[in-house]
């Protein structure tokens, strides 16, 4: 009754004073995100953790068959954060509940599955608290994804409201304390974003409330929510642009199933084999979609090389690095895609003669081939003569490119009455060409030349000029 005629609470507050705000992100540099959030005496450590599909979380249903959530939210209440000392044991059905209630909270503003391809576990941690710490919880989380780069489509923000009736008399509160809520006759949690709510709870103990009185709090909660929200991106507003690299890189493959055993190989092996030696993870779905997981960037880039050589096709006329794997004597296999092998036939393998294949290749020998097509088999055919033939066809157009016929003649160069003579055609000594000067045989004054009319100045001049074969 107090709190009702003064309009002041337990800590000085008014009815709508939001407590001191302070957050950081990137507070464990090696987790994929994590933030801390205070207000008040309430305080939660929040970590954000990306995966891939295997990583989702099983759950069981009586209704329904077991199914995957790629978004989980664990909330942990420890008793030293309220000053008590006991054994840790599992959640119980508060920790359980308001875990639940942050879930719902963030579960609107995740991306889809399509767009972002990684499981997501959020894990808050309570390390201080006064009042309202699932809210507190969905602060933090709120700022862990998007310090991991979550592309949430908004931040949201969480604030518990509470009520003190008396008689017709009330007061609402905004922002309640742990004794307020105990004292209190209800506690409300709304969460959302700047444009709406994404999640509610109320717990009364008031034979119930009318719809003013209802929308009275969501009015005033929308106020609270909004100056959280302010002050949260003071510290960020939005997701970074990339994932944090701590992260996990992942891709999703859409693979032709008949192509699927390829990848599995016998009893596992190539999978295996593929996962090992680029410390990546691949996870193939029930619909035929490969989700590829590497350690990093150059890890998933590899593992993708490694599929695609299993799983494409080998281009006709391209070059391929080759090993050769079994010798015959009308040829070798050459291993040169991926798993895919091809016949090199001995007569493709040199313009020459030879008469033992042996003398030429070696087991496991290195090698360059050419994919030249498929025989009536469908069996890949291989060459090593072709690139030779390309190369050396390559080298000849070269040498006829150089060997390119002058156009311009110096004709300062002496003309001996040996030398082969052919007559020309040339631009008039009056072109802007012809800054050259004339031959040595007409270099000798003509008693003429001064009677050259403007006409004839214009006209072609014939030249004798050395022929070069």
């Amino acid at each position: 009754k107090d709190l009702i005629n003064n309009k002041v609470r337990i800590d000085g507050r008014d009815s709508k004073t939001i407590r001191p705000i302070e957050s950081e992100v990137n507070l464990l540099p090696n987790t994929h995100g994590s933030s801390l959030f205070t207000r008040g005496e309430t305080q939660v450590i929040v970590v954000a953790t990306l995966g891939g599909a295997s990583d989702e979380q099983i759950v069981d249903s009586i209704e329904k068959k077991t199914k995957k959530e790629s978004f989980t939210l664990q909330y942990s209440f420890p008793k030293y954060s309220v000053g008590e000392i006991g054994p840790m044991k599992a959640p119980g059905r508060r920790e359980i509940g308001h875990g639940k209630l942050a879930w719902r909270a963030m579960q609107s503003v995740l991306p889809k599955k399509e767009d972002f391809p990684y499981s997501i576990r959020v894990t808050s941690e309570v390390t201080e608290s006064n009042g309202s710490s699932s809210m507190a919880t969905v602060c933090g989380a709120s700022l862990a994804l998007m310090d991991a780069g979550v592309p949430i489509k908004s931040p949201v923000a969480g604030i518990a409201m509470g009520l003190i009736k008396e008689n017709s008399e009330h007061i609402i509160l905004s922002d309640i304390l742990g004794d307020e809520d105990h004292l209190g006759d209800m506690d409300f949690k709304v969460t959302g974003t700047e444009v709406g709510i994404t999640a509610l709870q109320m717990d009364i103990k008031t034979d119930g409330i009318d719809i003013e009185l209802m929308q009275s709090s969501l009015e005033q909660a929308k106020e609270g929510r909004l100056h959280i929200l302010h002050e949260m991106n003071k510290t960020i507003s939005e997701r970074k642009d990339v994932v944090n690299k701590n992260a996990p890189a992942i891709k999703i493959l859409t693979i032709n199933k008949d192509k699927i055993r390829d990848i599995i190989g016998p009893g596992g092996k190539i999978i295996k084999d593929i996962c090992e030696k680029t410390s990546s993870k691949i996870d193939i779905s029930d619909d035929v979609t490969v989700n590829v997981i590497g350690i990093n960037s150059d890890s998933l880039e590899k593992a993708i090389e490694m599929i695609n050589n299993i799983v494409g096709e080998a281009e006709i006329n391209k070059i391929y690095d080759g090993t050769i794997v079994k010798i015959m004597e009308s040829g070798a296999f050459v291993n040169f895609f991926g798993t895919q092998d091809g016949f090199l036939h001995i007569s493709e393998i040199s313009t020459k003669r030879i008469e033992n294949i042996k003398d030429a290749l070696d087991m496991g020998q290195k090698i360059k081939v050419k994919y030249i097509g498929n025989d009536n088999r469908g069996k890949a055919k291989l060459s090593i003569k072709q690139i030779n033939d390309d190369a050396e066809n390559k080298k000849n157009d070269e040498i006829e490119n150089i060997n390119i016929k002058p156009e311009i003649i110096n004709i300062n160069q002496d003309v001996s009455e040996n030398d082969s003579i052919e007559k020309v055609q040339t631009k008039s000594p009056t072109s802007k060409r012809w800054n050259q000067p004339q031959n040595k045989l007409q270099n000798k004054p003509s008693s003429a030349s001064a009677d050259v009319t403007e006409e004839q100045k214009n006209q072609p001049v014939t030249k004798e000029v050395k022929h070069f074969n």
